[in-house]
């Protein structure tokens, strides 16, 4: 505050001055040849410092209010986190508040011993496996799908029904999503007992397919916007560039092959990134299971539920220690943002 206070003194005292060389040079050219031309055009000079300056005020005003949002909503629970990733807070233990609960290492090394995290990391990682690819492949086929069709208004159908997903809130989604897979009187099972299953699977009550039962509404939920993704990227690649390859004798697969994909590759950047945050599926498994169970034998449980349960339901509500979990999985996602980036290698327009 003190340094702002300077600045802005210092740019009073310079526009000060030049007012005075203004006012000075504006007294001497009243007595000369041209002197009012001359004396104009300094009051016009004069005019225009000053509105500089309180134009520059105005700025500072208008972006206020989105630096003291981004303090208060960003920044500070950023560097939050990082305090209570190297505490022992606990929301219901005053005595472990502020610099009182500061651990060092302590919670690293308890989470490099907690079987229960590294098997819900395995299941983050295994579920990320899954979900990613399958919808990588679906959203990139949706899109060129629909980027082959020609009538525009039949495109701009298919274009919002591929979007619906994204529009419905997850937590509906999710819940229509177990309604669906419920045991007895879900639709998939009626449907498979009428297409001759005896024994159709118990998907959200047996440890062998409740993981597969939080991956197939997951890639449904985001498959959506990767698609819309991959249509932009499709319709800005130049048509010669296909009709070139036509007359040379190309035909459909290999146009895809060797134009449609390399030309793709800050689309498939972009997607992979963002599908990096998957490994926590927090919402799904909590809204399809009913709570922070993970499933069956834990069978479900991602660290992000994992990590939700320390921080929020079980105990004394271990923050620090859930806040510690929460930066691990950041640096892995930082870890894989920077694997996708050198593998794609993706070159700036």
């Amino acid at each position: 505050m003190f340094q702002h206070r300077f600045i802005l003194q210092h740019h009073a005292d310079v526009d000060n001055s030049l007012e005075a060389l203004f006012v000075k040079q504006f007294q001497q050219a009243a007595g000369c040849a041209g002197g009012a031309a001359v004396a104009a055009e300094a009051v016009r000079e004069i005019g225009r410092i000053r509105q500089q300056r309180w134009g520059n005020l105005w700025g500072y005003f208008f972006i206020a209010p989105a630096v003291i949002l981004y303090l208060v909503f960003q920044a500070w629970p950023i560097l939050r986190g990082l305090f209570m990733a190297f505490s022992d807070y606990r929301w219901i233990v005053p005595a472990t508040h502020g610099w009182a609960g500061f651990n060092g290492l302590a919670n690293w090394v308890e989470m490099f011993q907690d079987r229960t995290f590294w098997h819900s990391f395995a299941i983050a990682v295994q579920f990320s496996l899954m979900v990613i690819p399958l919808t990588l492949a679906l959203s990139l086929f949706t899109a060129v799908l629909i980027s082959q069709v020609r009538n525009g208004v039949a495109a701009a159908v298919f274009r919002v029904i591929a979007y619906l997903p994204v529009i419905l809130p997850i937590s509906i989604a999710m819940l229509v999503w177990a309604k669906l897979f419920d045991f007895r009187f879900g639709y998939l099972n009626v449907l498979l007992q009428e297409l001759g299953v005896q024994n159709p699977p118990n998907w959200l009550g047996s440890p062998s397919t409740a993981l597969y039962a939080m991956v197939i509404p997951t890639v449904w939920s985001r498959f959506g916007s990767w698609t819309l993704l991959f249509l932009i990227g499709i319709y800005n690649i130049n048509r010669e560039i296909y009709e070139a390859a036509r007359v040379d004798g190309a035909n459909g697969w290999h146009q895809f092959l060797y134009i449609t994909l390399p030309l793709l590759k800050p689309v498939f950047t972009l997607v992979l990134v963002l599908g990096s945050g998957v490994v926590s599926a927090t919402e799904e498994s909590m809204i399809l299971f009913g709570g922070t169970t993970g499933g069956p034998a834990e069978a479900a449980l991602t660290t992000g539920v994992y990590l939700y349960r320390l921080a929020f339901i079980h105990g004394d509500m271990r923050m620090g220690y859930a806040a510690t979990m929460s930066l691990f999985l950041g640096l892995v996602n930082m870890l894989v943002t920077l694997f996708v980036f050198k593998t794609l290698r993706t070159e700036r327009a």
